[in-house]
């Protein structure tokens, strides 16, 4: 195995993966301070493509990122990594579907036991934050997106 194969491996989440296999590490720099934040979040992967979202209302992450859309993703679970990547903003239709395939997850009895109540749609599609990460390495795209979800 390379390391190639383990970060191929841990970027090859699906509906499936555990919490852990989607929990990583991003660095973002501070929409105003310009510093360096580091926070852990998760990470999804629809369509072979992967991006960060979460609750809906104001995230830090995403604001800084709206600022200054280059950032670091940091693999923890099963590999050490730091991938330099981009925020992508998305359009409407990928947002539904990402969206969608979020909320599957989130309401999963295994997951949803955790969370006060139900993920709503319309309010994660209206408020949530979203975007495509789209890694530096062009090598690291494609080796992950055949792996399977």
């Amino acid at each position: 195995m390379t390391v190639d194969d383990a970060v191929a491996r841990a970027l090859a989440i699906g509906p499936d993966s555990s919490a852990a296999e989607r929990t990583i590490d991003i660095t973002t720099l501070g929409a105003r301070s310009g510093i360096a934040r580091r926070i852990e979040i998760w990470f999804h992967r629809v369509d072979g493509r992967w991006y960060l979202t979460g609750m809906p209302g104001p995230r830090n992450w995403y604001a800084n990122l709206q600022a200054n859309p280059r950032f670091v993703v940091h693999l923890k679970h099963g590999v050490t990594a730091h991938l330099p990547a981009t925020a992508a903003p998305v359009d409407e239709p990928t947002r539904r579907r990402v969206i969608t395939a979020v909320l599957d997850l989130q309401n999963r009895p295994e997951i949803a036991a955790r969370v006060s109540r139900r993920q709503n749609f319309d309010e994660w599609f209206a408020y949530s934050p979203l975007v495509e990460i789209v890694f530096d390495d062009v090598t690291v795209r494609t080796a992950s997106s055949t792996q399977p979800a």
